[in-house]
């Protein structure tokens, strides 16, 4: 399973993905990020994925022949995801029926972010496996791609458009953390580009898992202790009848006579 998070806020573009990959009882690492940088001002833009490795390996690798291939960079990003759902449809006339017979689902989901030359603003796209798209917007402000159950809680709780580029990154490592340490198959090290609003330039870094050790335990202590200060008057109704069931136990087991085993 992948975990791939594509945030967009007022300041900027957030993206995180882990990088592990297990085939049967193989463990690896690969990234699951690709950046594009171009020069002159025309911008950039990174690309994230979760599904088969072998579908995404392939489409990547027609992708970039073709932004190669180009006298010009792409000047609106989304001509950039029209030009990879492209290959990936003919990614999936070459490749599904092979796979299919083979019990396996064509599958590739892909998360595009950044800003080109001419777009008036950074933009995140979601593009599906059939090769139509959606922009991510204000309304939900981020996508996870991959295994999405632990860390949108996370997410939804604390994240808004408006919040900074930094509280952005901030809230995105927790959500990473909550899967990894709910879900096997996730794990360090894990890849974060950032970029900042009208910059055209991308931001790269990978973590290692001691480098958030810290991070990590600073958290889980503080949900702890949060939960010891959630006030406690609500359950007092409850807490009042398992008094009284307990305090009925103790009085039946004084009252049983010795010797007599209970049923």
């Amino acid at each position: 399973m992948t975990f791939c998070l594509g945030i967009t806020v007022e300041d900027g573009l957030v993206g995180i993905a882990d990088t592990r990959i297990t085939t049967g009882n193989e463990l690896t690492t690969a990234p699951k990020i690709t950046s594009f940088d171009f020069e002159n001002g025309y911008g950039a833009f990174f690309v994230m994925t979760s599904g088969l490795r072998s579908v995404r390996d392939k489409v990547m690798t027609y992708f970039e022949e073709e932004i190669a291939s180009q006298e010009e960079p792409y000047d609106r990003m989304f001509k950039v995801v029209n030009a990879l759902a492209r290959q990936l449809r003919l990614v999936a006339e070459e490749d599904r029926v092979y796979l299919e017979r083979s019990g396996l689902h064509f599958n590739l989901h892909v998360l595009v972010g950044g800003q080109l030359k001419n777009d008036a603003e950074h933009q995140l796209f979601l593009l599906y496996p059939e090769g139509n798209w959606v922009i991510i917007t204000q309304g939900t402000p981020y996508h996870i791609i991959g295994e999405s159950g632990y860390g949108k809680p996370v997410l939804d709780r604390t994240l808004k458009y408006t919040d900074t580029l930094s509280f952005a990154l901030k809230v995105g490592c927790l959500a990473f953390d909550s899967t990894r340490i709910s879900a096997s198959d996730v794990d360090f090290p894990v890849d974060v580009v950032l970029y900042s609003k009208g910059s055209f330039r991308l931001v790269e870094h990978r973590y290692e898992k001691e480098e958030l050790a810290d991070i990590s335990s600073w958290w889980q202590e503080r949900l702890r202790a949060l939960v010891h200060e959630l006030p406690s008057e609500w359950i007092e109704n409850i807490a009042s009848k398992l008094t009284r069931v307990q305090r009925t136990t103790r009085v039946k087991a004084k009252s049983r006579p010795s010797g007599v085993k209970k049923g």
